[in-house]
């Protein structure tokens, strides 16, 4: 069995256990803190959509219980609207939940949210705690075993989605004896599957919907009968599926037979009850759902669309954009295939797409604006394109080529102040009429995409200047020192295009001695970097004069109050004599350097700090001398890499040192990365990262 399919198994009996009614399982990627979902219980694909993948930093209960390695407990609907807004925007559900981390060896790997019924009590019982640790403890080392050998368990394309266990596979006798007794009952019968779609109904069923049976089988109700098409039916569907407790509603069949439905949802689907109601009766009813003209958009598509302009002002790189428009749109409007282009010097550049494979949308990028193409024709004429068939598609061109069995297309531009910059288009497997009302709201969405699409290129343009400044800033390679192994790392802040202060580096003095700097200058803008370039500079100019760790820094401060930048900076020096075996350091307000001693014992060494630099001229910056065996390691880092708003900054300096000594002796690449992947996986990743490691 594969991992996932072991965590899977794991995770269904959690569920079992706990009586969860909705349960997901993430998978958290390290390289670009996504969570992603692995598998899926109670609910489908569909609906999960919104949650399929999202940052560590969403507001929602599963991220925030991986940032602060937490249980979070939402103990009464409201407290979710309160904590959690945007949840509450598309599933406004009477609803209690739990959040937790799933860890192994100190580094979060993923997390686990469950959902109950509002009835629930508003605590965990003991027997639900326990089945939750003893999941947290297992998925965590199963997640952690991948990962330690190199195979992250990241999900593919689709999350495992849990379909539910009967007690007992009924024989047939059984089977047909439950078929003729939903048969003799004198009310509706109709079974519905987590989907929505209609897999059983009795004929009495039939006869008060008005349809045969075999005309429904297959199909969602309020998609196939016109007068159960206003969305606040589907809604129905929808609140008894993610909060799996029973509703009902009246509706008027035309001309004039009131209908009651009750909906008695299950972990495999939903039970349907379907009475007529005099009018009497039904006049009586809180609130009848009277029918009206069938929408463009069902109740899911309504609240896929609300959650995707929620997330899209908060979208900051293009990437953001492409995710969210793909993870919205496509269950929304049910397409199998989604492609985003953006225009950009007279030619097509795709950025983003779902439902096609890369050899096929090569052909259309760098596509020139002025030619015939599909894309290129509704970009350069700014008019949406809509093929109901592909013999529609054909008509209109006739050498555009097919994509598999493709039968329905949008060409959607998006346009933001008068100008085009670049285009959405929809695929379909079956021809699609596109009412008017949908081309409407399409054609809305493309606007609104359009301008997220435009402040996210701006932003990237932006991002990609700051970093470049940045990191030209800093050492483009380490010197190499007879004597010394050393690796250093830089990680900008996770979002953010302000370019940081953090600085590293390693001089040459004279063949037998070297300095080590590290430091951080105030501030995330042009004049932090513009600073952090003069002290590089003052701190290497004073170092080759040979002058003492508490000179170097003297007369780097009193450089700074003269120029008085407004910022301050703080620094860590250290002065390695080869021959000697020895260091002496002295910091200005930097967080203290771990040591790895020879025999593998790791500590945070002792200094005292001097002010930061900036300050006051006359600052004094003691030094500390640190005998250096060979085998001694010496790690200098910034303060991103163990600050986490919440926590004491002393503990999590311990858990890097116990990182530190549980890594072993690697070579100082391997150590680099498994320090700063600690990091990042314990710390948010809301600062940057400056890292250096000195291996005598």
């Amino acid at each position: 069995m594969t991992a996932l399919g072991q965590l899977a198994g794991l995770f269904r009996r959690l569920v079992k256990d706990t009586d969860t009614a909705v349960g997901m399982v993430y998978v958290l990627s390290p390289q670009d803190q996504l969570m992603h979902l692995a598998v899926l219980s109670g609910l489908p694909r569909r609906l999960a959509a919104p949650w399929v993948r999202m940052e560590v930093s969403d507001a929602v209960p599963v991220a925030e219980a991986i940032r602060e390695r937490r249980l979070i407990w939402l103990s009464s609907p409201k407290e979710m609207a309160r904590r959690y807004p945007r949840i509450g925007l598309i599933a406004p559900y009477e609803v209690l939940v739990v959040a937790a981390p799933l860890e192994w060896d100190d580094t979060v790997h993923g997390g686990v949210n469950l959902l109950w019924p509002a009835w629930h009590p508003p605590q965990l019982s003991d027997r639900e705690t326990q089945a939750l640790e003893v999941f947290r403890r297992r998925a965590g080392h199963l997640l952690g075993q991948a990962a330690g050998h190199g195979r992250a368990l990241l999900p593919q394309a689709e999350p495992v989605v849990l379909s539910a266990q009967r007690p007992r596979q009924p024989r047939r006798a059984e089977a047909l004896a439950a078929y003729d007794f939903a048969e003799r009952l004198p009310v509706g019968c109709c079974s519905l599957d987590l989907e929505g779609r209609v897999t059983f109904l009795n004929t009495a069923a039939a006869e008060l919907l008005g349809v045969g049976a075999a005309d429904l089988l297959g199909s969602r109700p309020w998609e196939r009968l016109l007068w159960l098409g206003d969305p606040a039916l589907e809604d129905q569907y929808r609140a008894a599926m993610m909060s799996k407790q029973s509703t009902a509603f009246t509706v008027l069949k035309p001309p004039d037979q009131w209908l009651s439905f009750q909906l008695c949802p299950a972990a495999d689907g939903i039970s349907v009850n379907i009475t007529p109601l005099p009018r009497e009766q039904a006049a009586a009813e809180t609130e009848p759902c009277r029918t009206a003209p069938a929408g463009p958009l069902g109740a899911s598509a309504l609240y896929h669309l609300m959650y995707l302009a929620a997330t899209l002002t908060q979208a900051v790189s293009v990437q953001d954009v492409v995710d969210q428009v793909a993870d919205q749109l496509v269950p929304a409007f049910e397409a199998q295939g989604l492609v985003l282009m953006a225009a950009g010097d007279g030619r097509l550049c795709i950025l983003g797409s779902r439902g096609y494979d890369t050899a096929f949308l090569e052909r259309f990028e760098g596509d020139p604006l002025a030619s015939a193409t599909p894309p290129a024709q509704a970009i350069r004429t700014q008019t949406p394109a809509f093929f109901t068939s592909f013999t529609d598609f054909q008509h209109a061109y006739p050498e555009a080529p097919r994509y598999k069995d493709r039968d329905a297309w949008a060409f959607l531009p998006l346009i933001t102040s008068g100008r085009a910059v670049g285009l959405l288009v929809l695929s379909y497997d079956r021809p699609r009429p596109f009412p008017v009302a949908e081309r409407t709201v399409l054609a809305s969405l493309a606007g609104l995409i359009a301008q997220a699409l435009d402040r996210a290129r701006l932003y990237d343009a932006q991002h990609h200047l700051a970093r470049t400044l940045q990191t030209g800033l800093l050492p483009q390679e380490l010197p190499h020192i007879p004597g010394l192994k050393v690796a250093a790392r830089y990680l900008p802040a996770g979002h953010g295009m302000d370019i940081g202060g953090d600085f590293y580096e390693l001089i040459h003095c004279t063949p037998t001695t070297a300095a080590a700097v590290i430091g951080d200058v105030q501030g995330h803008n042009v004049q932090a970097a513009a600073l952090m370039g003069q002290v590089r500079t003052a701190v290497h100019a004073h170092a080759h004069t040979g002058i003492s760790p508490s000179d170097v820094l003297a007369r780097t401060n009193r450089l700074l109050t003269d120029l008085n930048p407004g910022l301050f900076t703080s620094c860590l020096y250290a002065h390695i004599d080869l021959d000697r075996r020895q260091a002496h350091l002295a910091t200005a307000g930097h967080p203290p350097p771990l040591i790895r001693h020879p025999d593998g014992r790791t500590e945070t060494l002792p200094m005292t700090p001097g002010l930061l630099l900036g300050i006051t001229p006359d600052a004094d910056y003691p030094t500390t001398p640190v005998p250096l065996p060979p085998g001694t390691l010496l790690v200098l880092y910034t303060d991103g890499l163990v600050e986490n708003p919440g926590t004491d900054i002393d503990d999590t300096t311990t858990d890097l040192a116990h990182r530190l000594t549980r890594a072993g002796h690697h070579d100082v690449d391997t150590l680099a990365d498994t320090l700063l992947e600690h990091g990042t996986r314990t710390v948010p990743c809301t600062d940057d990262i400056a890292l250096l490691l000195i291996h005598t």
